[in-house]
């Protein structure tokens, strides 16, 4: 078996839909899918670690025929005789302890690859699902609690993947071995000691169950602080510029003092429960040597027995902490599987039909609206779409008008297939949008938002993004059509400048333009464009209309606009009211007589800014 398979991120998704449910006290068997792909490390590292176990356990052993055999003959007449012996048993004890060091080693190694492998599909098949999940995903979980998840909560799963379940399992062995060699020693000794140990562990083991509650708790405190400082980060121009900087550092400040109470809690309780162990184990062994020692003085155990049988509970008893560090781990570690499985088993909202239809080729773009309503689910008392029918010819112009919250930017959302229409239904040339997959329908849709979104990339990677196989060639090309070339050849690297976070060293024109060039070069059929110009200067607004006009040449072209230069290139309005169509017609036929889209026109040029 191949130790590293080529298991994807959708893979591992898939197979974590088949794991079942996790249960409180059963998480952490939601890793299982993740860790099967490498059942053949995991194997190895479990003989090696069972080998360094034995190897350990028969230190205690060669110590106790040293004593016998070596140290006590030699105080006798037969010294001499036993010298040679004597070097054996040193030899020997070397020999274990190079044994232990290198299976101890290679069992490091093997752990600590299964836990960085295991986090980087976990992390993977997370950011895959998350990718998938359709806008009303995000209407509920903020991307700082996200980010929380894929961080903060797989390093726990990391350390318990590629350390604790590791020294868990070493000291459950060392400890059940040390226990039967304590038996085996002197059963005497052996069953007061785990009578006792009995009275000690349980009550411990009882009052672990609210570690992994108090875990849970921190670590959703840490995702809310990040939640918060990935907001105001994305923000941070809007925060200075209404002088908030004191309000929300103070506003974080309380969200990480109430995240390090919740850690106290936790380590307080940690703390204690590692201390009360540790300390009525090793009482308890004090207690069961103190009875050994005076066997020894009776005559009833050898100095070797009595040697080894420390050894044994020295081993015993540093186990049992490891145990109850290493529980602790497990608490918290099962808390972070919680909430990465709640991701993992979040299904989309939108998803590929089970038999797809296809696109004719090439697809003409043309859009149909039939009797369509929609509520969003945050809102599901408010129709965005009422009843809404139209259709916008291939190689048609449509421009969509009216207030805020019309239902213009709705229209948008149900053809790329954000959300699914409730009633009625969207073609796009002909085939419900539902029967196709969702590559192949956004795939024959180019989109200009009205905040287009720049990487951190260079200028040409943001433009290639649409199109990642196209030539350098082809981004210059539509990057002139679009009219971005004149300021990108301007950039200190031109194409390969990098635009910083958002595109923070570019102007809104020119990030408006970068995204023209953008939908250019994906060559859709059918073009939307989202108030591309409503915050651009005149300028501005002028160069990207040019770019616009480029763009939308031989393609089906939807407009969201206010602006009546934008409106009257279109070969059509269609006026929007509160999810219904109250008007449509040629600009020219709407100008020309007392409609709604005229008075929305004449108010505009009264107000026209002389700037």
């Amino acid at each position: 078996m191949s130790d590293s398979p080529s298991t994807t991120p959708n893979e591992i998704v898939n197979l974590v839909e088949l794991a079942p449910r996790a249960r409180r006290l059963d998480a952490l068997a939601g890793l299982k899918p993740f860790l099967r792909p490498y059942r053949a490390r995991i194997a190895l590292a479990f003989v090696l670690l069972t080998l360094a176990s034995a190897a350990l356990l028969a230190v205690p052993l060669a110590f106790r025929d040293l004593v016998d055999q070596g140290f006590v003959r030699q105080a006798t007449a037969q010294a001499s005789a036993n010298a040679s012996a004597m070097n054996a048993h040193f030899a020997l004890l070397l020999g274990i302890a190079l044994f232990w060091a290198m299976t101890v080693s290679a069992r490091y190694y093997l752990v600590s690859w299964l836990g960085e492998r295991v986090t980087a599909d976990l992390r993977a098949a997370i950011y895959s699902r998350v990718l998938r999940q359709s806008p009303q995903f995000f209407e509920t979980l903020q991307t700082g609690e996200v980010l929380s998840r894929l961080t903060g909560d797989t390093t726990l799963v990391q350390t318990v993947v590629g350390s604790s379940v590791s020294m868990g399992l070493r000291s459950a062995f060392q400890f059940a071995g040390g226990m039967v060699m304590l038996a085996f020693t002197s059963f005497t000794l052996f069953a007061v000691n785990i009578g006792v140990l009995l009275l000690v562990v349980l009550p411990l083991l009882m009052a672990s169950r609210r570690v992994r509650r108090l875990s849970r708790e921190s670590q959703d405190r840490i995702a809310d602080a990040s939640a918060v400082a990935s907001e105001m980060l994305n923000a941070a121009t809007t925060v200075q510029a209404n002088a908030q900087e004191p309000r929300e550092a103070q506003r974080f400040e309380w969200l990480v003092h109430t995240s390090f109470a919740a850690a106290v809690r936790r380590t307080r309780m940690r703390a204690a429960l590692t201390g009360a162990m540790i300390g009525g184990v090793f009482g308890a062994i004090v207690f069961v040597l103190w009875l050994g020692a005076r066997a020894v003085a009776a005559g009833d155990m050898t100095a070797g027995q009595l040697a080894s049988f420390v050894m044994y509970a020295g081993l015993v008893a540093g186990s049992a902490g490891v145990i109850a560090e290493v529980w602790g781990d497990l608490q918290r570690a099962a808390g972070a599987t919680e909430r990465l499985m709640e991701l993992l088993r979040a299904q989309p909202g939108i998803t590929d039909p089970a038999r797809p239809l296809a696109l004719a080729a090439p697809s003409r773009g043309a859009v149909r609206f039939e009797r369509v309503s929609f509520r969003y689910p945050s809102r599901p008392g408010v129709a965005a779409l009422d009843d809404v029918s139209f259709e916008v010819a291939a190689g048609e112009t449509v421009a969509l008008v009216g207030a805020s919250g019309a239902g213009k930017t709705t229209v948008f959302q149900c053809l790329l297939r954000f959300y699914d229409v409730s009633d009625g239904r969207v073609t796009l040339d002909g085939v419900d949008v539902r029967q196709l997959k969702l590559s192949d329908l956004r795939g024959a849709i180019a989109l200009v938002a009205q905040d287009p979104v720049i990487f951190s990339a260079s200028a040409l990677e943001n433009i290639r993004y649409s199109r990642p196989d196209a030539s350098d060639a082809e981004v210059h090309a539509v990057a002139r059509a679009a009219l971005a070339d004149e300021f990108i050849s301007r950039l200190p690297q031109g194409y390969d400048t990098f635009l910083g976070e958002r595109g923070v060293r570019l102007s809104g024109g020119q990030r408006q333009r970068i995204a023209i060039a953008r939908a250019m070069l994906r060559d859709a059929p059918l073009l939307l464009l989202d108030e591309a110009t409503s915050a651009l200067d005149a300028e501005s607004e002028r160069l990207v209309e040019q770019g616009l006009a480029a763009a939308m040449q031989g393609r089906t072209t939807l407009i969201i606009a206010h602006r009546l230069s934008t409106v009257r290139r279109a070969d059509r309005v269609l006026v929007f009211d509160h999810g219904r169509i109250v008007e449509q017609g040629s600009p020219a036929e709407l100008l020309g007589r007392d409609s709604r889209f005229a008075r929305l026109a004449r108010w505009q040029q009264t107000h026209q800014p002389t700037s």
